[in-house]
C-alpha cells in the first residue's frame, strides 16, 4: 500500500507542497487540511462594485532570481500565461520609488548618475554610503540586526532611512528587532563570503542555475520587476487547487487539526473535529505558533521553540478614488485605487491610542495618511477594510538559532514531520512556494525503497 502525506494548511505553501508531491512520477496519497472555507492563506483578491479588483494580501510577485522565475514557471504551468499582468522595467511603476519623511516624498536616486548627487531626504550622495561598504571590515558576530548590519556598513542615515523602511515593507517589522540572517540572507552571505555586500551580489549574480520557458525569456527581456494576475492573484491558488482535484488529492476545508499524536509503528494520527486522518508523513504548512499546540508531549522540546516564532498582525485598507491625480503621477485616473498597510509591529501602539481596532479607525487612519503623503483629500468612492491577524512572521534575532534547534530534533527523534511555510526562511509568495516545493522533495527523498 502507498503512504499517505497530510498537510496541515491550505495557504499558498500548503498548496505548493501538495502541487509537488502530486507531480511525482508515483506520487504518495495527499490530502490536504485546511481549516477555514478559505484557499490560498492570506492571498484573496477581491472584484469592487465597478469590477476593479482589490487586493486584500500580497498584490505582485517579483520574478527575479531562481525563486522568482520557479513561481513564474508555475504560472505558466497551471495554465495562467494569459492571465499575467506584468510591470515592465520602462514603466513608470518600475523606475520610481518614494520615501516619505520629514513630511514630504522624496523620490530615490536611480541610475549611476542618481547615486553620485545629493538627493533628499539623505544628506550626502548614496556613492559616499557605497564607497564605505566597500572597505567595511567585516562583522564577527553569527547574527545581528539589520539596523545594527546597515548602520555598520551603510552608515547611521541609510540605516534609519531606508532599511527601517525595507522592513516595515516587508516584514511590517522593527528593523532593530528583526535579523539580517534570516531576513535578508543574501546580504548576511555577501558580506561572509566577500567582505563586502556590493562585492557578494555584483560577484554572486547570476550563479544559480535559472530555468527557462517562453514567459521566463520575455519576463528577462522586458525587465519585469513585478507581475500580477488580470483577475488578482487569488486566481494563483484557485489554479493549484483545481490542478489538485483533478490529480486526486482530497481537500478538505472547514476542518481544524485539533490535535497531532503518534501511533504505535511511527504514523501520525491526525485529529479534526469530528475524525482523524492516519499519515506516514506530516507536512506542516501552519504557523509555527500554532503547530506548536498541535504536537504531542514527546515533541514538548520542539513546541517550546516554535511558539517562540511569532507574528505580526496588518490591516490592508483598500481606497477608491475617483478622477483623482497622484503628485507623482501623469494626468488623472478614472478610478485611482490605493492601498495602505496599517500597524505590524506597531499595531498595539495603534490600538492603545483607541478603544479598539475597529473598521472607522483603521479606514480614519488610511484616508488621514492618503490625505496627507498623497494629497487624495477627498472622501474615497470605495473602501475595503480587512484586519490580518498574526500574518507576518517577524524573523528575530537568533531566528537562525530556532532552526537549527528544530531541524536537529526532528533528525534525532526521526520525525515523520517536515516545515513549511512563512514562519521559516521567507515570508514572500515565492519564498513560500519554494518551501512547500522543498517539504515536498524531502518527503518524497525519503520514501522507502521497495
Amino acid at each position: 500500500m502507498g503512504r499517505t502525506v497530510v498537510v496541515l494548511g491550505g495557504g499558498i505553501s500548503g498548496l505548493a507542497a501538495s502541487y509537488y508531491l502530486s507531480r511525482a512520477p508515483c506520487p504518495p496519497k495527499v490530502v490536504l487540511v485546511e481549516g477555514s472555507e478559505h484557499l490560498g492563506g492570506w492571498i484573496r483578491s477581491v472584484r469592487g462594485p465597478d469590477g476593479a479588483v482589490f487586493e486584500l494580501g500580497p498584490r505582485g510577485i517579483r520574478p527575479a532570481g531562481a525563486l522568482g522565475a520557479r513561481t513564474l514557471l508555475l504560472a505558466s504551468e497551471l495554465g495562467l500565461d494569459s492571465e499575467v499582468l506584468p510591470v515592465r522595467g520602462d514603466h513608470p511603476a518600475a523606475r520610481n520609488r518614494f520615501l516619505y519623511v520629514g513630511g514630504a516624498l522624496h523620490a530615490l536616486p536611480s541610475g549611476f548618475r542618481g547615486l553620485l548627487r545629493p538627493a533628499a531626504p539623505f544628506s550626502k550622495p548614496l556613492f559616499w554610503a557605497g564607497l564605505r561598504e566597500l572597505i567595511a571590515p567585516r562583522g564577527k558576530d553569527p547574527d545581528e540586526t539589520v539596523h545594527s548590519f546597515a548602520e555598520r556598513r551603510l552608515g547611521p542615515e541609510v540605516a534609519s532611512l531606508a532599511m527601517d523602511s525595507l522592513c516595515r515593507g516587508v516584514f511590517a517589522g522593527d528593523s532593530r528587532e528583526l535579523s539580517i540572517r534570516s531576513c535578508f540572507p543574501s546580504l548576511f552571505q555577501a558580506e561572509q563570503s566577500h567582505g563586502s555586500v556590493l562585492l557578494g551580489l555584483l560577484l554572486g549574480a547570476g550563479r544559480s542555475p535559472q530555468p527557462d520557458s517562453a514567459i521566463l525569456r520575455q519576463a528577462r527581456a522586458e525587465r519585469w520587476s513585478q507581475w500580477s494576475l488580470r483577475g488578482g492573484l487569488e486566481m494563483l491558488p484557485q489554479a493549484l487547487h483545481s490542478h489538485l482535484t483533478r490529480r486526486g488529492v482530497s481537500v478538505l476545508r472547514g476542518q481544524p487539526v485539533c490535535g497531532l499524536s503518534l501511533q504505535a509503528g511511527g504514523r501520525w494520527k491526525v485529529s479534526l473535529v469530528d475524525s482523524s486522518l492516519e499519515a506516514d508523513h506530516v507536512i506542516s504548512a501552519v504557523p509555527a505558533s500554532v503547530l506548536g499546540t498541535l504536537l504531542p508531549a514527546e515533541a514538548s522540546p520542539l513546541a517550546e521553540v516554535l511558539r517562540t516564532i511569532r507574528a505580526v498582525s496588518v490591516a490592508v485598507v483598500n481606497l477608491q478614488y475617483r478622477g483623482a491625480r497622484l503628485p507623482v503621477q501623469d494626468g488623472s485616473a478614472p478610478g485611482l485605487r490605493v492601498t495602505v498597510m496599517l500597524g505590524g509591529a506597531w499595531l498595539q501602539t495603534l490600538e492603545a491610542g483607541s478603544s479598539g481596532l475597529s473598521r472607522e479607525l483603521l479606514q480614519r487612519q488610511a484616508q488621514e495618511a492618503a490625505a496627507t503623503q498623497l494629497g487624495l483629500k477627498g472622501p474615497p468612492s470605495h473602501c475595503l477594510v480587512h484586519l490580518h491577524r498574526n500574518c507576518i512572521p517577524q524573523y528575530t534575532l537568533g531566528h537562525w538559532e530556532k532552526l537549527e534547534s528544530a531541524t536537529r530534533f526532528l533528525a534525532a527523534h526521526r520525525l515523520p514531520l517536515t516545515l513549511a511555510g512563512a514562519s521559516y526562511r521567507g515570508v514572500a509568495v515565492s519564498d513560500c512556494i519554494e518551501s512547500g516545493r522543498q517539504a515536498a522533495a524531502q518527503v518524497l527523498g525519503s520514501a522507502p525503497h521497495s
